[in-house]
């Protein structure tokens, strides 16, 4: 059963750049084939890794939702819906050279997520023996962590930039972690967008308070905003940049 990587925090505190920089090193390091799976409707991942947007388990929810009245979405007379279904999810999954891609997306319309909540939470089950690891970039919150999505979590990564409320959201889903007795290996904070990586006393008192393991600090680096802000993919980052430097030691204190 693949080893499973979730990594979730409050919206804003840079999680996603850092999972799509954590899945390229165990990439690098010959840990693949990974299924990495973007868990956040509000996906984005794929922009990071320099992937063309796929098809998304929330737009297969809407054309299945649609067929029929559509007549643009056609099923064929010789599927069933669910077979229609599970032919279009693996449409889905994206296949790169070291990784596989599931985007989860949203839906279009009004409604609540569970149709495509319990799509994910179908295919990682399905899915999970052929991979040595699974990375779940979660969405900003706790919705997959309270409704079980994920069958289980090995090592959770808990991302928060230097603020007391990021800490503090961090505490929050590490508490709910325990509530739901998920019971990772392991389970530890990444402060992101630290000044000079370093921490202020502030800042580490309230990691204390939440009773919170720090695993790392990753620090500010002005590159990464340009990266963003020219749309080009964090992953092409260059070798010397300091959050690869820090992610690096992440990952070896991880023993990943």
């Amino acid at each position: 059963m693949a080893h499973v990587i979730a990594v979730a925090g409050k919206g804003g505190v840079g999680k996603t750049t850092l999972t799509g920089l954590f899945i390229q090193r165990l990439c690098e390091s010959r840990k693949g084939p990974l299924l990495v799976v973007d868990a956040d409707a509000n996906a984005n991942l794929n922009e990071v890794l320099g992937v063309e947007m796929p098809l998304t388990l929330g737009e297969v929810r809407e054309e299945i939702e649609r067929a029929g009245s559509d007549p643009k979405i056609q099923i064929p007379v010789s599927m069933t819906k669910k077979e229609y279904l599970e032919y279009r999810i693996e449409d889905a999954l994206v296949e790169e050279a070291e990784y596989d891609l599931m985007v989860m997306g949203r839906s279009q319309g009004a409604g609540c997520y569970c149709f495509v909540n319990n799509l994910v939470q179908a295919q990682i089950q399905a899915l999970q023996n052929n991979y040595p690891y699974i990375v779940v970039d979660n969405e900003a919150g706790m919705e997959h962590i309270s409704r079980g999505i994920l069958p289980k979590i090995d090592t959770m990564l808990l991302v928060s930039d230097c603020s007391r409320r990021g800490i503090q959201a961090a505490g929050r889903i590490a508490e709910l972690v325990r509530e739901q007795k998920i019971d990772p290996a392991f389970m530890g904070l990444i402060v992101n967008r630290a000044p000079g990586g370093r921490l202020n006393a502030g800042t580490e008192e309230e990691i204390q308070r939440q009773g919170l393991t720090l695993l790392g600090v990753v620090p500010q680096d002005e590159e990464v905003y340009q990266y963003d802000c020219e749309g080009r993919p964090t992953v092409g980052l260059p070798a010397d940049s300091p959050v690869r430097e820090a992610l690096d030691q992440i990952i070896r204190q991880l023993g990943l």
